[in-house]
């Protein structure tokens, strides 16, 4: 088996947590448990605003922070999110090739290009925020409150996409605690600036979307000055020379990636429209069912982010046993942590919705939406392991194209046929297990056919990048 690694260039003072040595599972596991701790917590302040909005704010408050400008969010963030993933993936193909010197140049160039997108996005978002909410059908009880949140909150896009670099990058080296213990105190600020904003200084929404933005750019500063300080080669150098191929390298994962999250976006948006059409209180449980289930998006997002990493630097050691392995134990693994979450959701999740709203309709409607979709997460496992490995290796243009139409198109597809025959809330909820289900088949056999997973050698290009075969 070829191998990308050249003894001779290890040098001192490298981020803990190698991965390419050791037990398979006892190593993923320890990588991924911060990340999800991280994202837990992320998830429990989630719940806070909605707790604070729910409880201090009003109904209308709660479906204007997480209906529409919630949505778009995820479009619009989520692209640029995922399209920075692929510097994630590339720095630890390249950290497990030992090629040292290109990962400060790969960390470089990815936060130059993060910070640029982030001042951009920001920027156009604020602008254009009417004209996105009325095309999303806001409705016009919520559409003011929507519009100031939304644009506070697009304000501090940077933060939080230097953020997500930052610890794209800490995690691609081995580094998961220390974005952890940033998500924390971030979070931990968020709550207390919900409290004080909200609470005592009767901010409505806009002392949330202030909130968010204050302790988003605590947490981008926390890990910036961690790559600026850096010992080692490793040290982020924002006046550091660029390199053109790394960028393009970057790119080539990262856009497949970002149109994948903007067709989930966009399917979600198309979804929301039909929501919105059902009403104030469909639109405060559709919001509301998310916060409470969005435990499990977490767990098994941080696993995905875990599995991706610990691929990259595998297969960059040339340690294609150990991806392939590490796909099937993960199958398993990831599994028997998923039946555990749902258990524990579909029990805690009416005593949760008592203390996040006094509305019944509210909790009598968010009730209905989870148990139409908490006990089919099952289904999700094969999509998030799979597509993890493919893209840990650098393969992501067919597999993207595959959960954009199994789940995406499948989802505008049911928008414009079922729900137009039958306009409920119940023709809308289970077209995401279904879309699971047709996505599963598709990525398995994707996935038994690939050639990157099927060769133990590999092509090396003129700069030392791996090339699939």
């Amino acid at each position: 088996m070829n191998s990308l690694r050249s003894p001779n260039r290890k040098i001192p003072h490298l981020p803990p947590a190698e991965l390419t040595e050791g037990p398979i599972i006892q190593k993923l596991v320890t990588f991924f448990l911060p990340i999800a701790a991280g994202t837990l917590f992320q998830q429990l302040y989630n719940a806070v605003d909605a707790f604070v909005v729910g409880k201090f704010v009003g109904t209308e408050a709660l479906a204007a922070v997480g209906g529409s400008p919630a949505i778009l969010s995820n479009l619009i963030i989520g692209f640029f999110v995922a399209l920075t993933g692929g510097a994630a993936v590339v720095i630890a193909q390249l950290y497990g090739a030992q090629e040292y010197d290109r990962v400060a140049r790969a960390m470089t160039v990815s936060y130059r290009m993060c910070a640029l997108m982030g001042l951009l996005v920001g920027a156009a978002v604020c602008l254009l925020s009417p004209q996105l909410l009325r095309l999303l059908k806001t409705p016009a009880d919520t559409f003011p409150q929507a519009l100031v949140y939304q644009r506070v909150y697009f304000s501090g896009a940077v933060f939080l996409l230097l953020f997500n670099m930052g610890s794209g990058i800490l995690r691609s080296v081995g580094d998961a605690q220390f974005p952890f213990l940033c998500l924390f105190v971030g979070c931990g600020l968020n709550i207390l600036l919900d409290v004080i904003f909200v609470i005592l200084f009767s901010w409505g929404v806009v002392g949330v979307a202030v909130a968010t933005v204050v302790s988003q750019a605590v947490a981008a500063l926390l890990v910036t000055l961690k790559l600026l300080t850096w010992k080692g080669p490793f040290r982020l150098r924002l006046r550091g020379p660029g390199d053109g191929a790394l960028l393009r390298r970057m790119l080539r994962i990262g856009i497949p990636s970002g149109v994948q999250s903007s067709m989930y976006g966009l399917s979600n948006v198309l979804l929301q429209v039909g929501v919105n059409t059902l009403g104030t209180v469909v639109v405060a449980s559709w919001a509301m069912s998310g916060k409470v289930d969005g435990a499990y998006w977490a767990v098994t997002s941080a696993f995905g982010t875990a599995l991706t990493t610990f691929v990259g630097q595998n297969y960059g050691a040339g340690q294609l046993d150990r991806v392939r392995e590490s796909a099937k134990k993960s199958l398993v693994f990831m599994a028997l942590v998923t039946l555990a979450v749902s258990g524990a959701l579909l029990l805690a999740a009416r005593p949760l919705l008592r203390l996040l709203t006094d509305d019944p309709a509210v909790i009598d409607t968010t009730w209905y939406i989870i148990l139409l979709f908490v006990p089919f997460y099952v289904l999700w496992v094969p999509i998030e392991v799979l597509s993890g490995v493919l893209r840990g290796v650098g393969d992501v243009l067919i597999p993207s194209l595959i959960l954009a139409g199994g789940i995406c198109g499948f989802r505008i597809l049911w928008l414009l046929t079922a729900f137009r025959l039958s306009p409920v809330l119940l023709t809308l909820c289970v077209c995401y297990p279904l879309s699971w289900l047709v996505t599963d088949g598709a990525i398995y056999l994707y996935f038994r056919r690939s050639r990157v997973l099927t060769r133990a050698a590999r092509v090396i290009d003129g700069d030392g990048d791996p090339i699939a075969p």
